[in-house]
């Protein structure tokens, strides 16, 4: 038996129009710009002469190349670093902030606020924050009798970086992680008390396991995040002749496509990152089976 509301008569006409600039921006903003993009991988193009078509050579030459092997090893080294701090900073600020306290709305609105405000006045301000000559932890450092630290840096420009990253998806995720920790039923919490449960054992035993979809979730979007990381970079590490300190993936793309003006190689290299982010997610969701509690 059929069940549910159908569209009759006008209503399909309507139904149609109101789904159309839906379909129109899926197929030619979305698989419009794949099938393009798979298109240009396949030539040489510097976008002024006509495109000659030249295969696979582009993906060849792309894992061939040390400098995009190396782009390659600092996004695994920023992600590695990026998804768990975002992920632990995140629910350590759910958690103090998921309370009964005198002004915890505008706490909230605090925390989130780096969400929304733009990545490049965020970069602005930490590169101002990380300055060796004139930056504030410099100036704090230098009071107390240390000397000034070269946050930017080879060695520690990638901490720095991440640390900024981090800082600005802490509100993200801890929205998210909110929206898991009220949804935990209080008789739980009321139950576990009277079988004398700690509050670390709460943690660990309750609420833990209860928000393991959150935690899944916030990982895997933070994952894709990592891997697709180029704003804070290309502002805070980026040299005057147009390189970085970490390129990586992203930027090497950036860097192919619209400073060497080689379209084909930049769309090989976008659609290996995009074959990367597949195979991790398909690792994530089968071994999401494994420890997400959705019961």
């Amino acid at each position: 038996m059929d069940t549910g509301l159908k569209p009759l008569g006008k209503e399909r006409w309507w139904l149609v129009v109101l789904l159309a600039p839906t379909i129109i921006g899926l197929v030619f903003g979305t698989l419009g710009s794949i099938i393009a993009t798979t298109l240009i991988s396949l030539t040489q193009w510097d976008n002024i002469n006509p495109p000659i078509w030249v295969g696979f050579q582009n993906f060849i030459a792309t894992f061939t190349q040390p400098a995009f092997l190396g782009a390659l090893h600092n996004t695994l080294v920023f992600t590695a670093l990026y998804v768990p701090g975002t992920v632990v900073a995140s629910l350590v600020a759910a958690l103090l902030l998921n309370r009964k306290i005198v002004g915890v709305g505008i706490f909230r609105t605090l925390y989130f606020l780096p969400s929304i405000t733009s990545a490049v006045a965020v970069s602005l301000i930490f590169s101002w924050l990380y300055a060796k000559d004139n930056g504030l932890l410099n100036y704090m450092i230098s009071s107390m009798g240390g000397q000034p630290i070269n946050w930017l840096g080879t060695q520690n420009v990638m901490t720095s970086v991440v640390i900024a990253n981090i800082w600005g998806a802490i509100g993200e995720g801890m929205v998210i992680f909110l929206a898991g920790l009220q949804a935990i039923p209080k008789e739980y919490y009321e139950a576990a008390t009277v079988d004398g449960a700690g509050g670390w054992a709460k943690f660990l035993h309750l609420t833990l396991p209860l928000i393991t979809p959150s935690i899944f979730f916030q990982t895997l979007i933070t994952t894709i995040n990592g891997f697709q990381a180029f704003e804070y970079i290309y502002m805070m590490t980026r040299h005057g002749n147009g390189d970085s300190s970490i390129p990586v993936v992203v930027f090497s793309i950036y860097r192919n496509g619209f400073r060497w003006f080689n379209l084909g190689g930049a769309s090989a290299q976008a659609l290996i990152l995009s074959a990367i982010i597949i195979v991790l997610m398909l690792v994530y969701f089968e071994a999401e089976k494994r420890w997400v509690v959705y019961d």
